[in-house]
C-alpha cells in the first residue's frame, strides 16, 4: 500500500494534474468513476507497472519475514530411576543454580545395598586377618616339620654308621623304618611349605581381588544412592513443577518438571525467509526486528550465519519411496540474527514472536569509480527503497497491538 501510494505521486497525480489544469477536465464532470480508467489510463498503467517493479525490487533486495523467534531449549527434570518422592527442595518458578538439589526419592533399597557392600568389605578384611593368622601357623608348621625331619635324619645317620661298623645293636628293620620316617618327614615339610604358599597366594591375590570387588560393589551402591538425589544440571528456572512428597516419578512415564536455562535463547534470533532470499542474504548484513512482547521497539540486528540447507528437503529412510508431489509447502531459508548492540534485546523474552527486515547495502559498490551511470542509479534506487521497507516495519509494529487485541480478539 505504501509503495503504491508513493508510485502514484509520480504517475497518477501528474496525469490528473495535466488533465485537470491543462485540458480543463473536472472531477464529477469529465472525470467520473466510469471514465476514470480512460481519462487516467496512462497514469494508472504507469503506476501499476512502477508499483509492481518497486515492490518486487523492494522485497527481493530487502527481504522480510514474519517467522522470527528467539528459540530456547528446555531440560526435562527426570530421575535416572523410578521411585516415590521423599523430599522436595524447590518450588515452581524458582531460580536454581547448577548442582542445587531439586528433590529426593525414597532410598531404602539403595541404603541397604550400601550397608551390604560395607559388610562385604568388613568380611574381606576379617578374611585377611584370618589368613595372616594362617600364614603364621603355616610358618610354625614348616619349622616343626623341619625339626622332625632333622631328628629323623640324625637317627638314620647314627644307625647307618653303626650298621656299617658291624655293630650287632642295629637291626636292618630299624634302618628301613628310619628311612621311611625321613621320607615321611620330608613330605610333611613339602606339605607345610605348600600350605604356606596357598596362604600367601590367598593374601596376595584372592583377598585383594575380593576387596576390589567389594569396593566396586560399594561404589556402585553409592552411585545408585546418589541417583535418588536429583540435582539441577544447569542454572535456570524451574517450570511446570508441581511435585509433592509421595508422588511417583519415572524416567519413562512421568517427568517431574522442566528446567529452562537462564541464558538459552538470549541475544539470538532465528528467522525463516523465503527461498528467493537465498541469493541476497549474506552474513554481515544489517537488519531490524520488532517483537510482539515489545511492539514499539525496533532492534537493529546483524546476520551472523545462514543455514546452507532448506529444511523441507530433509528425508528419512522408510519403507516407501518418497513422492515429491506431496512436498507442496516450500521450506524457508533459516537465518540467524544477533543484536547489533549489546543489551538492546535483554528485555525480549525467549520464545517471542517477531518481525524482521534485512537490508541490502550497496555503499561499497557505489564507491567504485568505474561503475556506470545506470548501475549507480539502480544501486541508489535499491538502497533508497529500503527506507520504505523500514517505514513499513515500523507501521506494522504500531498496528500490531490493534491487530492483536482488537481485530483478532486478543489471540
Amino acid at each position: 500500500m505504501l509503495e503504491t501510494m508513493m508510485c502514484a505521486l509520480i504517475t497518477v497525480l501528474p496525469d490528473y494534474l495535466f488533465r485537470r489544469y491543462m485540458q480543463g477536465k473536472r472531477i464529477g464532470h469529465e472525470i467520473t468513476l466510469f471514465t476514470m480508467w480512460y481519462e487516467l489510463r496512462w497514469g494508472l498503467t504507469a503506476c501499476a507497472i512502477l508499483a509492481l517493479t518497486v515492490i518486487t525490487t523492494l522485497f527481493y533486495f530487502h527481504p522480510a519475514s514474519s517467522s522470527v523467534a528467539s528459540y530456547f531449549r528446555t531440560v526435562t527434570i527426570l530421575p535416572q530411576l523410578g521411585g516415590r518422592v521423599s523430599e522436595v527442595f524447590v518450588r515452581n518458578n524458582e531460580l536454581v543454580s547448577a548442582g542445587q538439589p531439586i528433590f529426593r526419592l525414597e532410598d531404602f533399597t539403595q541404603q541397604a545395598q550400601v550397608q551390604a557392600a560395607n559388610a562385604k568389605i568388613a568380611e574381606v578384611q576379617a578374611s585377611l586377618k584370618v589368613s595372616e593368622t594362617d600364614l603364621a601357623e603355616a610358618d610354625a608348621g614348616i619349622a616343626g616339620a623341619r625339626a622332625s625331619l632333622a631328628q629323623a635324619v640324625e637317627d638314620l645317620e647314627r644307625n647307618e654308621t653303626l650298621r656299617d661298623e658291624g655293630s650287632s645293636a642295629v637291626r636292618l628293620a630299624e634302618v628301613e623304618r628310619l628311612e621311611n620316617l625321613v621320607a615321611e618327614r620330608e613330605a610333611q615339610v613339602v606339605a607345610a611349605q605348600a600350605q604356606k604358599a596357598a596362604v600367601e597366594q590367598q593374601i596376595q591375590e584372592l583377598i585383594p581381588a575380593q576387596m576390589a570387588s567389594a569396593i566396586a560393589q560399594l561404589d556402585a551402591a553409592h552411585t545408585e544412592l546418589e541417583k535418588t538425589l536429583i540435582l539441577a544440571g544447569v542454572t535456570g528456572r524451574v517450570e511446570q513443577f508441581g511435585l509433592q512428597v509421595g508422588d511417583y516419578v519415572s524416567p519413562l512415564l512421568r517427568p517431574a518438571g522442566i528446567l529452562v536455562p537462564s541464558h538459552s535463547g538470549r541475544d539470538r534470533f532465528e528467522a525463516g525467509f523465503n527461498q528467493m532470499a537465498a541469493q541476497v542474504i549474506k552474513p554481515g548484513m544489517i537488519g531490524e526486528i520488532g517483537c510482539m512482547t515489545r511492539p514499539f521497539k525496533v532492534i537493529p540486528v546483524v546476520v551472523v550465519s545462514v543455514q546452507d540447507v532448506i529444511p523441507s528437503g530433509q528425508i528419512r529412510p522408510s519403507d516407501e519411496i518418497r513422492d515429491l508431489q506431496y512436498n507442496t509447502v516450500p521450506g524457508t531459508l533459516t537465518v540467524y540474527l544477533e543484536p547489533l548492540y549489546e543489551g538492546v534485546a535483554d528485555r525480549i523474552p525467549p520464545g517471542s514472536t517477531c518481525l524482521a527486515n534485512v537490508y541490502t547495502d550497496n555503499h561499497h559498490k557505489l564507491e567504485d569509480e568505474n561503475l556506470g551511470f545506470w548501475n549507480k542509479a539502480f544501486l541508489h534506487v535499491v538502497d533508497t527503497i529500503g527506507v520504505v521497507h523500514a517505514a513499513g516495519l515500523r507501521l506494522r509494529l504500531i498496528l500490531m497491538p490493534v491487530n492483536t487485541l482488537v481485530l483478532t480478539g486478543g489471540h
